[in-house]
C-alpha cells in the first residue's frame, strides 16, 4: 500500500541562507572596520608636522642645488682659464721649438763655413809646410789631451780659497769636459795630502757620479799648506809613476814660496824619467791664478817665482803652462 507524502513546511530553507548571508556580510564589516587604525582617518597635528618637515627638506635641497650650481659654474670658469692658460703655453712652446730648430740651423751653417774654412785652411797648411807634415800631438787650448790618468794637485792655502776657489772649480769643469773618460782620476793637495784618503796611492774610477762628488767636495775641502806645490808634485809621481800609463797632472797653484826652483826642477826630473825617446812618463800642466797680482796685500815676488817654476816643470815633463789673467 502506497504511503503519502509528507507535505513541505511553510519556512523555505531560502529565507535561512538570506539570513546567514546578511549575519556574515554584517560580521565581515566589522573585521573590516577593525584592521583600520582610526587615526589615520582623522585629520590631526601629526600629519600637518610632517608635510612642514617635508616642505622644509624641499626647501634646504633646493637650496643646496642652487649652491652646487654656483660651485659648478665657479670651476667651469677656471677650468676655461686653465684651457686659455695651456693654449698660450703651447703657443710659447711651438715659438720656443721655431727659435730653437733656427738655432740649430744657424749652428749647422756655421759649422759648415767652419769645416769649410778648416779645410782650405788646411790645404794651405799642407801648400806651406809640405805634404809629410805631421802633427806631435793633438792639442785642446794648447794642453795635450792623450792621457788615461788625470792627478789634480790644488794649492789649499788661504789666498787660493779666498779668492780663487770658484775659478779652481770653474777650471776643473773645464778640465774634467776636455776628459770625458778616462780610466783614472785623482785628487791631492799642494802637501800631497789625498781628498779621499780611502784612495790612498790608487786611481778612483772615473765616472759621472765619481765627478759630481769631487766637484761638491771642493767646497769644503781645506787641509793645511804652506803656498808651494812642489811637495804634492813630488808625492804625485813618487805614488803613480807607472811606466805602462799615460798620466796627467794637473797643477794648480799662485805662489811658491820654497827656496830653490832649480832644486825643484832636478828633483823632478830624476822622479819623472825620460824614456827611450826623450818623452815623460808623467805629463804636468800648471795653471796659475792671478791671485796675488789682482787681491790686495799680494806678492808679487811670490807669484812671479810661482810662473817661472810652473812655466819650467811644464816645459821639461811635456805640459803647458796657462796663466790666467783674471778670477771671475
Amino acid at each position: 500500500m502506497r504511503r503519502r507524502r509528507r507535505e513541505a513546511p511553510d519556512t523555505s530553507l531560502s529565507f535561512l541562507d538570506v539570513i546567514s548571508c546578511g549575519f556574515g556580510a554584517v560580521v565581515m564589516l566589522m573585521l573590516i572596520a577593525k584592521t583600520v587604525d582610526p587615526s589615520v582617518l582623522e585629520p590631526g597635528e601629526p600629519l600637518d608636522g610632517k608635510v612642514r618637515e617635508l616642505q622644509e627638506s624641499l626647501f634646504t635641497i633646493r637650496g643646496d642645488t642652487a649652491i652646487l650650481d654656483q660651485q659648478l659654474k665657479s670651476v667651469e670658469e677656471q677650468l676655461s682659464e686653465f684651457d686659455e692658460r695651456i693654449a698660450r703655453l703651447r703657443e710659447q712652446l711651438a715659438s720656443a721649438d721655431k727659435q730653437q730648430d733656427a738655432v740649430a740651423q744657424v749652428d749647422t751653417t756655421e759649422k759648415e763655413e767652419l769645416t769649410l774654412a778648416l779645410q782650405v785652411l788646411t790645404e794651405e797648411m799642407q801648400r806651406l809646410l809640405g805634404s809629410s807634415f805631421r802633427a806631435d800631438s793633438d792639442l785642446v787650448g794648447g794642453i795635450p789631451v792623450d792621457s788615461e790618468y788625470l792627478l789634480f794637485i790644488i794649492d789649499t792655502s788661504g789666498s787660493m780659497v779666498n779668492y780663487a776657489w770658484p775659478k779652481v772649480r770653474e777650471q776643473m769643469v773645464h778640465i774634467l769636459d776636455t776628459y770625458p773618460s778616462v780610466k783614472g782620476i785623482q785628487v791631492m793637495s799642494d802637501m800631497g795630502g789625498y781628498m779621499f784618503p780611502t784612495y790612498r796611492r790608487q786611481w778612483m774610477p772615473d765616472t759621472p757620479a765619481r765627478r759630481k762628488i769631487i766637484l761638491q767636495s771642493l767646497t769644503n775641502w781645506t787641509p793645511f799648506s804652506n803656498s808651494s806645490p812642489v811637495e804634492g808634485i813630488e808625492q804625485a809621481i813618487r805614488d803613480f809613476y807607472d811606466p805602462q800609463k799615460k798620466i796627467s797632472l794637473f797643477v794648480f797653484g799662485d805662489d811658491f814660496t820654497g827656496t830653490s826652483i832649480r832644486q825643484v826642477v832636478q828633483t823632478v826630473d830624476r822622479l819623472n824619467r825620460e824614456r827611450r825617446n826623450g818623452e815623460r812618463l808623467v805629463r804636468i800642466h800648471t795653471i796659475g791664478f792671478p791671485v796675488h797680482l789682482l787681491a790686495p796685500g799680494g806678492s808679487l815676488q811670490s807669484a812671479t817665482r810661482f810662473a817661472h817654476l810652473m812655466r819650467e816643470l811644464s816645459y821639461r815633463n811635456g805640459g803647458t803652462f796657462v796663466g790666467l789673467n783674471t778670477l771671475r
